[in-house]
């Protein structure tokens, strides 16, 4: 279905919704590339279990019983350190969205992602890209270039940490906020895939971030700043 791998990537998968959950567990178990070594029907199970299995990606719904996905962020982060953590959920809300990505999880992915697409996801995330629904990361990026539009001058020199960057590692910005590969931003703005690298690794050097998830969350929250009223 995917990519190739000698060792498969083993999966927690965490949904209260036994259908869909078995659902998922079944078409997951149609790529090599991926294992299902557990699952769970709530945080309480989810914590427990990334403890004892170490998987290497947790899929996790937002909307379980007791304690929700995002709260549950903190104790599978503690249970299982080097797991990439996955919302696989139905809510589009913006801040959710903001508030796993905040909260440590490394993409947030809405419950009509096509199988294919999942897979790609998983094995992105696994490389250390942030992975978002394309549904919600256009949301952010209009957003985004809302921000960098100029504005009234304060009365007090206020930083702008955008004003950091050259106008092409804002495009890249935008590109990491998409959820976009390196090979991806090569091809959109027609420049080497080697270039992009060394301007991610600048653009997190400026900002002082340490990884593309950190940067992902750093747009999002630009634009959710340029979304605001002005007083």
């Amino acid at each position: 279905m995917n990519e190739s791998v000698s060792t498969p990537v083993r999966l927690l998968v965490v949904d209260d919704h036994t259908l869909f959950r078995r659902g998922l567990v079944a078409l997951l178990a149609g790529d090599r590339s991926l294992a299902v070594a557990g699952e769970a029907s709530d945080a309480g199970e989810a914590v427990r279990q990334a403890a004892a299995l170490q998987p290497d990606v947790i899929l996790l719904d937002n909307h379980l019983p007791g304690a929700t996905g995002i709260q549950a962020l903190p104790g599978l982060k503690e249970a299982a350190p080097r797991a990439r953590i996955i919302l696989l959920t139905v809510s589009e809300d913006e801040q959710d969205l903001q508030a796993a990505l905040r909260g440590g999880a490394h993409g947030y992915l809405l419950k009509t992602i096509e199988g294919d697409l999942l897979a790609q996801a998983i094995h992105r995330a696994m490389r250390g890209e942030a992975v978002v629904s394309q549904e919600l990361t256009g949301k952010l990026v209009s957003a985004f270039q809302t921000s960098s539009a100029p504005a009234p001058v304060p009365a007090a020199p206020v930083r702008d940490p955008l004003a950091q960057l050259s106008a092409r590692e804002q495009q890249v910005l935008e590109q990491i906020a998409l959820g976009a590969s390196n090979k991806e931003i090569a091809r959109t703005l027609q420049i080497a895939e080697t270039t992009v690298k060394i301007h991610v690794q600048h653009i997190l050097r400026k900002l002082e971030l340490t990884s593309r998830v950190q940067a992902a969350v750093f747009a999002a929250g630009l634009a959710r700043n340029a979304a605001e009223p002005r007083p």
